[in-house]
């Protein structure tokens, strides 16, 4: 058990090392329903150029909208090519860390490469249903352009949840659109976020028909019991 906290502590407090989980493995995937949605295929790191989201503001609208601020602890759940890693280390600062989590290989390597230098970041490979950060470890949390590609939403969130400090929020952003295309519209992604005990606290709509939602994570002894959990029905991909 010391040796494991001990390992922990090394990898939050240093530079990036090859990506491995922070965390034991939380709830399985099996444990949780199905989302009643498509489940959108992973096509790429990122959805459109750096210098194009530079020039529509995006980074600076989602961090304002999150509140993030220096010293915090920020993890970015599929950080994919690194886009939101690199603007969120100089914004939490040298006192704040930037936990840069991703499921697929190619990502991870890449990300790797990226952020040497970065003091503040550390890259984490997750599962697809779990983050594996430690608990009680993150400030804030951010999915961008990546909901709709979640198959097992619940237990993302279930787990998510117990990596969260208290008054920990979760940020996510995606297109107005059904899963399908690359999208999770509003209403449906408010039901499952309900669903796994979460409460929304803001909505910000974005350029080009995105938008950011926030939610606060539930204390981990209030998550709703994985078997208690009912799937959202899709009305919008039905139509």
């Amino acid at each position: 058990m010391i040796r494991h906290i001990l390992l922990l502590t090394a990898l939050l407090a240093g530079p990036a090392l090859a990506a491995e989980p922070l965390a034991p493995p939380g709830a399985p995937a099996s444990a949780f329903p199905k989302p009643d949605r498509p489940v959108a295929e992973i096509v790429a790191p990122q959805w459109s150029s750096e210098a194009e989201r530079d020039k529509a503001g995006e980074f600076d609208a989602v961090a304002r909208g999150m509140g993030i601020a220096p010293g915090e602890t920020v993890a970015d759940i599929g950080a994919g090519s690194g886009y939101y890693v690199t603007r969120l280390s100089p914004r939490v600062g040298p006192g704040g860390r930037v936990l840069a989590e991703d499921v697929t290989p190619a990502y991870l390597a890449s990300l790797e490469l990226r952020v040497k230098g970065l003091d503040n970041v550390t890259v984490v490979r997750g599962e697809a249903h779990d983050p594996r950060l430690p608990a009680a470890s993150v400030d804030a949390a951010i999915l961008v352009h990546m909901y709709h590609e979640i198959a097992q939403p619940f237990g993302l969130l279930h787990n998510l949840a117990s990596a969260m400090r208290p008054g920990g929020r979760v940020g996510i952003v995606d297109a107005d659109d059904i899963p399908s295309r690359h999208g999770t519209p509003p209403a449906l992604l408010r039901c499952e976020l309900a669903a796994a005990g979460y409460r929304e606290t803001g909505f910000h709509p974005l350029k080009g028909g995105a938008y950011l939602a926030v939610f606060a994570a539930p204390a981990p002894e209030d998550r709703p019991r994985p078997e208690a959990i009912r799937p959202c029905r899709d009305t919008a991909t039905a139509r």
